[in-house]
């Protein structure tokens, strides 16, 4: 995205019209969240609040894939995307959910 937009929007996301100065914001989104669960992978204290920051923004990506599920082209990527959105969604809350559990007591 940040890189090659128009790869991106060609391939992933074909939605309306491309504007690359929006994909590479967007880009750099997920660039910080990626630099962040990387750094909460070494910090636990990091992890509850990054995986549930995460969890949230592709919680609230899935349903704006929802609400334009029909304006893809081809077609088929608009229900493609929500469900692997959906799909790694529940992943991540799952994760956000083990990540409070307190580490069991070594021997």
């Amino acid at each position: 995205m940040i890189v090659v937009p128009h790869t991106f929007f060609a391939t992933i996301g074909p939605f309306g019209r491309q504007n690359d100065h929006y994909l590479r914001d967007t880009a750099t989104f997920n660039l910080a969240f990626g630099i962040a669960l990387l750094i909460a992978y070494r910090r636990r204290s990091w992890r509850t609040p990054i995986l549930f920051c995460v969890t949230l923004q592709f919680a609230l990506h899935a349903i704006n894939h929802l609400a334009d599920i029909g304006a893809a082209d081809p077609r088929w990527v608009g229900p493609f995307d929500f469900a692997s959105l959906a799909l790694a969604t529940a992943a991540l809350a799952w994760l956000t959910r083990e990540s409070t559990r307190p580490l069991e007591v070594q021997r």
